[in-house]
């Protein structure tokens, strides 16, 4: 039986070559053009101007938007508001590619960390751009909470520091290793359901089937902590610690 990792590797499915440069269509690239086109493709049912009521897919599009609308209404304010299409592209793409994995014979793109921790860096440098612009130099206040006593600064400035430069790390890990764990779950008990007798392999399967419930549902919690700790932590590049 083929090891439950062996679902993560990457293939090529087209092999290119630019300027000696390995630009080759792999798997992962091209579920992220499968998820890119289904999600264009999902968006261009909704149209707000129109006056017919509105379908089932646009009522769902326009759920999803009101929702990340809310979630940075709630945690950075109402000048938070012209982050809406990061928050909600980042939300869109990794919602999708997580369901996208779910599917038999596909490829579960954040189940790799390069790819969990670019879409991280996008947020962390969102966050440093938007600190600088809307206080300056005060965006440093971040590492030196207010009332910290001026002998414990420096070790406070450190510390502060590190859980600052740990945010993309903590972010790309938690959804690569909740993606990575499930789909090794579920590979391991078919593996165990296959092995057995014909006569006992109806054991496992209700198991199996309430495991695969349960993935759908981390797959789409996953993109909700991901975009609501984004939120949280943008916060502090318009209000500070």
């Amino acid at each position: 039986m083929a090891s439950p990792l062996a679902q993560f590797a990457i293939k090529p499915i087209i092999e290119l070559e630019l300027f000696g440069l390995d630009i080759s269509i792999t798997n992962s690239v091209a579920i992220m053009f499968a998820v890119t086109g289904f999600v264009l493709f999902l968006f261009s049912f909704v149209n707000p101007a129109s006056d017919k009521v509105p379908s089932k897919i646009h009522i769902l599009c326009e759920g999803f938007y009101k929702l990340i609308s809310s979630m940075i209404d709630d945690n950075i304010g109402k000048e938070g508001r012209k982050f809406v299409p990061l928050i909600f592209s980042l939300f869109i793409f990794i919602l999708f590619c997580n369901l996208f994995g779910m599917i038999p014979f596909s490829y579960t793109v954040t189940s790799q960390i390069i790819v969990t921790f670019v879409l991280a860096m996008v947020i962390f440098f969102a966050i440093i751009i938007a600190g600088v612009l809307n206080q300056g130099l005060g965006f440093l206040s971040l590492f030196a909470p207010k009332g910290t006593p001026s002998w414990m600064l420096p070790l406070m400035i450190v510390i502060e520091l590190f859980a600052f430069l740990a945010r993309p790390v903590s972010l790309s890990l938690r959804l690569a290793a909740n993606m990575v764990a499930g789909h090794v779950l579920l590979k391991v008990l078919a593996g165990f359901a296959v092995s057995l007798p014909l006569f006992a392999k109806i054991i496992p399967l209700p198991l199996v089937t309430i495991l695969i419930g349960f993935e759908i549902f981390i797959a789409i919690l996953q993109a909700y902590i991901f975009a609501i700790l984004s939120c949280v932590y943008l916060s502090d590049a318009f209000h500070g610690h």
